[in-house]
């Protein structure tokens, strides 16, 4: 297989490259990391305006490149480099994955603009907008959902896939922001915050110089 490279943004700010990110090490694909500074229009466009459809992250392989996130999940899926399926074998669990997928891509807005990734602060007894509780509701609504439908400890069963990388950085916003939930959720949380692929980008980021001092205020 070979070997690609996919470009991403800050480790500790950019939720879409921490679900790039995910879903290459999660397909098994041998990929170098090209970071892009905070200083760059396009990395600060991507978390500034909380948007998925920013040209970060992008997976580039085989002469050809993949951006938004979804894309690069479906593509890895496809070609499966470690033999692993980033999405369910079982159709109506399939549709699941997409449709929850789906609705973190596009959706949540209130919870994004509300509790923005940053992963190096954590604010006890954050007082969260009333924006983004329907958000956290929806959310964690899915989260029981999932878990009830398909035993966990993951959102479809036993390991970790697309849907998992697509709602991390939900479960980092989470502690960030000290948001208080049922012990279904936390429990889940707590398990993706403990992958190993987790620790690394976490301790990566807690180690990164770039600041934006828009998301560092002190709420």
């Amino acid at each position: 297989m070979t070997e690609a490279t996919l470009v991403i943004s800050s480790k500790n700010y950019s939720s879409w490259s921490l679900r790039g990110w995910l879903l290459a090490r999660m397909s098994g694909l041998k990929f170098q990391e090209r970071v892009i500074s905070l200083d760059n229009s396009s990395a600060r466009a991507e978390i500034l305006l909380l948007s998925p459809s920013i040209l970060v992250p992008c997976l580039i392989h085989d002469g050809h490149s993949v951006w938004d996130t979804l894309a690069i999940g479906e593509y890895l899926n496809e070609i499966k480099p470690a033999g692993r399926g980033l999405l369910p074998e079982d159709s109506s669990a399939r549709s699941h994955s997409r449709s929850i997928c789906g609705e973190m891509h596009s959706g949540f807005t209130g919870l994004r603009s509300a509790l923005p990734m940053n992963i190096k602060r954590h604010y006890t007894g954050f007082k969260v907008w009333a924006g983004a509780l329907a958000d956290i509701e929806r959310v964690t609504d899915i989260w029981r959902d999932c878990q009830s439908k398909y035993g966990g400890p993951y959102l479809f069963g036993a390991t970790p896939t697309m849907a998992d990388a697509m709602y991390a950085p939900v479960a980092t916003r989470f502690h960030t922001y000290d948001v208080k939930l049922d012990k279904v959720c936390a429990d889940y949380c707590a398990t993706i915050l403990a992958l190993p692929d987790m620790a690394e980008w976490i301790e990566a980021a807690k180690s990164e110089p770039d600041e934006l001092p828009e998301l560092d205020a002190e709420f």
